[in-house]
């Protein structure tokens, strides 16, 4: 699909989704808890029906309704009253990073011998050391580098050992199945910890389903810092009923719609107090020069004069390519360093990042794991290639507000991954867009 927008400023107010990271959390510890699970959720996306597959494949039930699932947990084994997974099903990921790296542990930990499918570059990207953990624990996987790739045998409980400056989501997929073992377990992070708001994301969910977890700090022999998790023994509980807050990565881009428009842009629904990392992004537009507000429920940007900054990107890396897209026409030089996990997203992010911006007429270069941008007024316009990721399709979008001529956005159905609406809702904002099937 081709997206082609008639460059103009968008203004009024919008509704959040559902935090697809808290969404992914919730619905698998519902269909690992003691009943049913009532998750309201106002919407759904392409990850989050992935993750729902996955599930439904491991035997559990999810009901779609009005307001948005009633999770059926896992049938339990009569003799031993643990969860009973599936054997020999087929788990499709589809393009979703956060369902394999979330799924995988779990079924290592249920013991259920899966067989893992997806798309796009999933398969290419990396599961080490995760997988490296995972098969000392005592599981096999069969195809590691590409799909299918088959699991057999069943984790035990003990201590799992990670470095920090992986994906955090490896920690969480650990810290889903460790209420799984049967045992407590530990997991050990050497070295400061990438993303740590995401984890904090987990712990949040596993606390609302009646798992605590025991966190120290300290060091290693060698002079790192170490963070253990501790899970002692334990199951999850449903809580009988919750909410999916809203989403603060996706209401990202119409706040920084906001800084680089005429007028004021609301986003009704995200929770000023979330431990969700990317509500960072009221800050971030604020020390470019932009005026904010926000109350319990949501969230107001207006433009004024922005300034090029230097924001470390370490927790927040999702936001990088919309504040990129604000940083192109903020006066002067910007950075955003601590960019690595960038380049093992749906695309490299990093290198696409600049790469579409500049084809719209900006001045964006990589320097190791950073971007570096030169500021300018306005921009041209052009034609640009998503690469299949739903975070560069909407950022080129809201870069279009600042260009002169038109901006072509081919391959605009990867807004689907994350943001179905997304040109619905920039459509409510007033903006211009044409959808064309290619």
């Amino acid at each position: 699909m081709l997206a082609r927008i008639t460059p103009r400023p968008l203004a009024g107010t919008v509704p959040a989704i559902a935090s697809k990271s808290m969404a992914h959390r919730i619905i698998i510890a519902a269909a690992l808890a003691n009943g049913v699970t009532h998750v309201t959720s106002a919407t759904t996306c392409a990850d989050i029906d992935a993750t729902i597959r996955c599930l439904t494949a491991l035997g559990a039930r999810i009901d779609v309704t009005p307001a948005g699932y009633d999770v059926h947990p896992m049938p339990k084994s009569v003799e031993h009253g643990l969860l009973k997974a599936l054997c020999g099903g087929t788990l499709d990921c589809g393009e979703s990073g956060s369902t394999l790296r979330f799924m995988l542990p779990v079924s290592c930990a249920l013991g259920a011998e899966a067989t893992f499918v997806g798309a796009g570059r999933l398969g290419e990207r990396p599961l080490a050391p995760l997988s490296d953990e995972l098969i000392a624990g005592g599981c096999s996987l069969e195809g590691l580098g590409a799909f299918p790739l088959r699991t057999s045998g069943r984790l035990r409980p003990g201590r799992f050992e990670l470095p920090g400056n992986v994906s955090s989501q490896y920690i969480s997929g650990l810290l889903l199945a460790a209420p799984l073992m049967g045992g407590t377990t530990q997991i050990a992070v050497t070295g400061t910890l990438e993303s740590r708001p995401y984890i904090d994301l987990t712990l949040d969910v596993l606390e609302s389903f009646g798992v605590t977890v025991e966190i120290e700090t300290g060091a290693t022999p060698g002079g790192l810092s170490l963070t253990e998790f501790t899970v002692p023994e334990q199951t999850y509980r449903t809580p009988g009923a919750i909410a999916v807050e809203g989403d603060w990565s996706n209401a990202a881009f119409w706040l920084c719609a906001g800084a680089l428009g005429d007028h004021a842009v609301t986003v009704r629904g995200v929770d000023a107090a979330s431990v969700q990392g990317d509500r960072a992004v009221n800050a971030a537009l604020m020390l470019f020069g932009a005026k904010g507000r926000r109350n319990a429920q949501s969230s107001t940007i207006r433009p004024d004069r922005l300034r090029g900054i230097t924001l470390d990107a370490h927790d927040i890396p999702d936001l990088v390519p919309v504040l990129s897209a604000v940083a192109v026409c903020a006066e002067g030089e910007s950075r955003i360093t601590g960019c690595a996990r960038l380049r093992i997203k749906e695309s490299d992010r990093l290198m696409t990042t600049a790469q579409e911006l500049n084809n719209l007429g900006a001045d964006v270069r990589v320097e190791g794991d950073s971007l570096v941008i030169q500021g300018r007024e306005r921009l041209a316009g052009g034609r640009v290639q998503s690469h299949n990721d739903h975070r560069i399709a909407m950022m080129a979008a809201v870069a279009a507000i600042r260009c002169d001529g038109p901006v072509e956005i081919l391959g605009a159905e990867a807004v689907n991954k994350s943001y179905p609406a997304f040109f619905d809702h920039y459509r409510l904002l007033g903006g211009e867009v044409e959808l064309i099937d290619e």
